[in-house]
Protein backbone atom coordinates (compact mmCIF):
# COMPACT_ATOMS: atom_id res chain seq x y z
CA UNK A 1 0.00 0.00 0.00
CA UNK A 2 1.01 3.64 -1.15
CA UNK A 3 1.69 6.35 2.11
CA UNK A 4 0.05 9.26 1.50
CA UNK A 5 0.56 12.79 2.85
CA UNK A 6 -2.17 13.15 5.17
CA UNK A 7 -4.38 16.05 4.19
CA UNK A 8 -4.25 18.03 6.80
CA UNK A 9 -4.77 22.52 6.84
CA UNK A 10 -1.54 22.62 7.56
CA UNK A 11 -0.29 21.17 4.36
CA UNK A 12 3.81 21.86 4.91
CA UNK A 13 3.59 19.14 7.67
CA UNK A 14 4.05 15.66 7.23
CA UNK A 15 1.88 13.29 8.76
CA UNK A 16 2.91 10.34 7.05
CA UNK A 17 -0.72 8.11 7.78
CA UNK A 18 -0.41 4.64 5.93
CA UNK A 19 -4.33 4.32 6.12
CA UNK A 20 -5.11 7.32 3.61
CA UNK A 21 -4.99 6.70 -0.06
CA UNK A 22 -5.47 8.93 -2.81
CA UNK A 23 -7.05 8.16 -5.83
CA UNK A 24 -7.72 9.60 -9.52
CA UNK A 25 -11.41 9.39 -10.93
CA UNK A 26 -10.67 9.79 -14.86
CA UNK A 27 -13.64 9.42 -16.98
CA UNK A 28 -13.67 8.12 -20.08
CA UNK A 29 -14.93 10.02 -23.54
CA UNK A 30 -18.29 9.94 -23.86
CA UNK A 31 -19.14 9.62 -19.90
CA UNK A 32 -22.86 10.30 -19.36
CA UNK A 33 -21.75 12.26 -16.48
CA UNK A 34 -19.18 15.46 -15.62
CA UNK A 35 -16.66 15.79 -13.30
CA UNK A 36 -18.95 18.55 -11.32
CA UNK A 37 -21.40 15.72 -11.08
CA UNK A 38 -19.06 13.05 -9.96
CA UNK A 39 -18.29 15.77 -7.14
CA UNK A 40 -21.05 17.10 -5.78
CA UNK A 41 -22.02 12.99 -5.27
CA UNK A 42 -19.02 12.41 -3.54
CA UNK A 43 -19.78 15.71 -1.10
CA UNK A 44 -23.31 14.39 -1.03
CA UNK A 45 -22.10 11.09 0.59
CA UNK A 46 -20.82 13.37 3.69
CA UNK A 47 -17.35 11.20 4.70
CA UNK A 48 -14.28 12.84 5.58
CA UNK A 49 -13.17 12.83 2.07
CA UNK A 50 -10.55 15.99 0.50
CA UNK A 51 -12.53 16.22 -2.81
CA UNK A 52 -10.73 17.90 -5.82
CA UNK A 53 -12.47 18.90 -9.37
CA UNK A 54 -9.86 18.29 -12.16
CA UNK A 55 -10.10 18.19 -15.60
CA UNK A 56 -9.80 15.14 -16.10
CA UNK A 57 -12.48 14.60 -13.42
CA UNK A 58 -11.31 14.63 -9.83
CA UNK A 59 -8.94 13.44 -7.15
CA UNK A 60 -10.18 11.58 -3.62
CA UNK A 61 -8.40 11.26 -0.65
CA UNK A 62 -9.18 10.07 2.67
CA UNK A 63 -9.34 6.86 5.01
CA UNK A 64 -9.07 3.81 2.60
CA UNK A 65 -12.65 2.34 3.51
CA UNK A 66 -14.24 5.59 2.94
CA UNK A 67 -12.28 6.27 -0.30
CA UNK A 68 -13.63 2.99 -1.82
CA UNK A 69 -16.83 3.43 -0.24
CA UNK A 70 -17.03 6.69 -2.35
CA UNK A 71 -15.98 5.17 -5.39
CA UNK A 72 -18.56 2.46 -4.96
CA UNK A 73 -21.20 4.72 -4.71
CA UNK A 74 -20.31 7.13 -7.88
CA UNK A 75 -19.23 4.63 -10.37
CA UNK A 76 -23.36 3.78 -10.36
CA UNK A 77 -23.72 7.21 -11.94
CA UNK A 78 -21.98 5.58 -14.92
CA UNK A 79 -20.71 2.70 -14.94
CA UNK A 80 -18.70 1.73 -17.63
CA UNK A 81 -16.56 4.98 -18.28
CA UNK A 82 -15.40 5.77 -14.53
CA UNK A 83 -11.74 4.65 -13.99
CA UNK A 84 -9.76 5.44 -11.16
CA UNK A 85 -5.95 4.94 -10.21
CA UNK A 86 -3.70 5.29 -7.17
CA UNK A 87 -2.02 8.49 -6.84
CA UNK A 88 0.37 9.15 -4.41
CA UNK A 89 -0.15 12.53 -3.22
CA UNK A 90 -2.86 13.98 -1.44
CA UNK A 91 -4.93 17.02 -3.53
CA UNK A 92 -3.00 20.10 -3.17
CA UNK A 93 0.39 19.06 -2.06
CA UNK A 94 2.69 21.31 -3.06
CA UNK A 95 5.61 19.07 -4.24
CA UNK A 96 2.88 17.82 -7.31
CA UNK A 97 0.66 20.75 -7.23
CA UNK A 98 0.76 22.63 -10.97
CA UNK A 99 0.04 25.99 -9.24
CA UNK A 100 3.08 25.40 -7.39
CA UNK A 101 5.26 23.94 -9.92
CA UNK A 102 3.95 25.71 -13.27
CA UNK A 103 3.60 23.47 -16.05
CA UNK A 104 2.30 19.94 -15.96
CA UNK A 105 3.05 17.65 -13.47
CA UNK A 106 5.04 14.39 -13.45
CA UNK A 107 2.83 11.60 -14.90
CA UNK A 108 -0.21 13.67 -16.26
CA UNK A 109 1.28 13.05 -20.04
CA UNK A 110 1.09 9.29 -19.48
CA UNK A 111 -2.28 9.75 -18.22
CA UNK A 112 -2.74 11.60 -20.87
CA UNK A 113 -2.39 8.95 -23.13
CA UNK A 114 -4.34 6.40 -21.03
CA UNK A 115 -7.20 8.68 -21.06
CA UNK A 116 -7.08 8.22 -25.48
CA UNK A 117 -8.04 4.29 -24.76
CA UNK A 118 -10.01 4.65 -22.07
CA UNK A 119 -13.21 4.86 -24.36
CA UNK A 120 -12.04 1.77 -26.12
CA UNK A 121 -12.15 0.16 -23.05
CA UNK A 122 -15.41 1.55 -21.93
CA UNK A 123 -16.87 0.35 -24.59
CA UNK A 124 -15.98 -3.18 -24.48
CA UNK A 125 -16.63 -3.48 -20.70
CA UNK A 126 -20.21 -2.39 -21.93
CA UNK A 127 -20.57 -4.52 -24.53
CA UNK A 128 -18.90 -7.58 -23.45
CA UNK A 129 -18.65 -11.20 -25.33
CA UNK A 130 -17.33 -14.59 -25.13
CA UNK A 131 -14.25 -14.59 -26.81
CA UNK A 132 -12.24 -18.13 -27.91
CA UNK A 133 -8.73 -17.99 -27.79
CA UNK A 134 -6.68 -20.98 -30.15
CA UNK A 135 -4.34 -22.03 -27.68
CA UNK A 136 -0.96 -22.77 -29.68
CA UNK A 137 0.17 -26.28 -29.66
CA UNK A 138 4.44 -26.51 -29.56
CA UNK A 139 5.61 -27.64 -33.24
CA UNK A 140 6.20 -31.72 -33.15
CA UNK A 141 10.44 -32.58 -32.80
CA UNK A 142 10.09 -34.85 -36.26
CA UNK A 143 8.59 -31.84 -37.82
CA UNK A 144 11.04 -29.68 -36.27
CA UNK A 145 13.70 -31.53 -37.32
CA UNK A 146 12.42 -32.05 -40.88
CA UNK A 147 12.26 -28.23 -41.26
CA UNK A 148 16.49 -27.90 -40.05
CA UNK A 149 17.06 -30.73 -42.51
CA UNK A 150 15.26 -28.61 -45.05
CA UNK A 151 17.71 -25.36 -44.44
CA UNK A 152 20.72 -27.33 -44.56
Amino acid sequence: MSQNLCPSPTLGKEDWDPDVVTRMIILAPGAHVSEQEIVSEMHMLDLPLTIKNTCYGAMVSGKKEDVFKALKEIRKLDEYHIFTKDRGFAPGDPRRCRGQRFGPREGYHQMEDEYRILGDVADALSQRRDVEVEEKKPIKVEEFKSILDEID
